[in-house]
C-alpha cells in the first residue's frame, strides 16, 4: 500500500544568525495521472509534474531511471504516453534537478491491465454523510483473496491509495474529514495469481461533507 505523503520542513542553519531565520527546503515536484484508474493496454496516460518552485525544466524518473525532461513552464510539464503497452507499468516520480535532491516524496504507481474480473462494491461507513472533523470509512469489497485494491477519487487525479488485504475486503479511512473530501470515489482491484488482468471499475459512491447531518 502506498503510504500518505509526508513533507519533512527542515531548518538550515545559516551563520551567525537566530533559529527563527531558519531557511526552509524548497518546495518538490507532484506528481498524478490522468485517467486516475488502471490504464487499459492500448489507452492514453497523461502523466503530469507540478512544482511550485523555480524550475524551469522537469525530469520524469520511471523505476528509478530518468526517462524524460519536461519544460516546466507554468510550474508544470506534462508527458503523455499515446498507447500504453504493459512495459510502461511501474513507479514514476517527478525531481526539479537530474542530480543532488533529496528522495522525492511523492510517487505514481501506474498499472496497465486487462479489465476482466467484475467490479468490487464499494459503500461508505456512515453511509448518510460525514460531519466536519468526522472519521468516514470507504469499503472495497469483491469476490476474491490476496487482492490489491485502487481507490480514488473522481475528479481529482491526486487522490488514490492503495490497499493489500488477503482477504476480500479493502478499507480506506480518511480521518478529520473536510469539505475537499467532497465527491465521488471509485476503487478496482487486482489479485497477485494475475497482475495482468484487473477488475472493472466499480459504480461510483458520492461522499457527502456538511457541517451538521440531521
Amino acid at each position: 500500500m502506498v503510504s500518505a505523503l509526508t513533507v519533512l520542513f527542515i531548518g538550515c542553519w545559516l551563520a551567525g544568525q537566530s533559529e527563527a531565520s531558519r531557511e526552509l527546503p524548497e518546495p518538490r515536484p507532484s506528481i498524478s495521472a490522468s485517467p486516475s484508474g488502471v490504464i487499459v493496454p492500448g489507452a492514453a496516460v497523461t502523466i503530469c509534474c507540478q512544482c511550485r518552485c523555480e524550475a524551469r525544466r522537469l525530469f520524469l524518473y520511471k523505476d528509478g531511471i530518468q526517462i524524460q525532461e519536461l519544460d516546466a513552464a507554468g510550474d508544470g510539464g506534462e508527458f503523455t504516453i499515446p498507447s500504453a503497452r504493459r512495459e510502461d507499468a511501474g513507479f514514476y516520480h517527478c525531481r526539479s534537478r537530474s542530480r543532488s535532491e533529496p528522495e522525492p516524496h511523492d510517487y505514481l504507481r501506474i498499472v496497465v491491465a486487462e479489465l476482466s474480473y467484475p467490479k468490487p462494491s464499494i459503500s461508505l461507513s456512515p453511509s448518510r454523510g460525514v460531519t466536519l472533523g468526522r472519521t468516514v470509512t470507504i469499503r472495497c469489497e469483491c469476490r476474491c483473496q490476496k487482492a490489491t485494491f485502487l481507490m480514488y477519487k473522481l475528479g481529482n487525479l491526486d487522490v488514490r491509495r492503495w490497499f493489500e488485504t488477503v482477504g476480500d475486503v479493502a478499507e480506506f479511512t480518511i480521518h478529520n474529514v473536510s469539505r475537499r473530501h467532497t465527491g465521488s470515489y471509485s476503487c478496482q482491484y487486482g489479485t497477485k495469481l494475475d497482475p495482468s488482468v484487473w477488475s472493472h471499475p466499480s459504480d461510483p459512491v458520492e461522499l457527502m461533507v456538511a457541517a451538521f447531518v440531521t
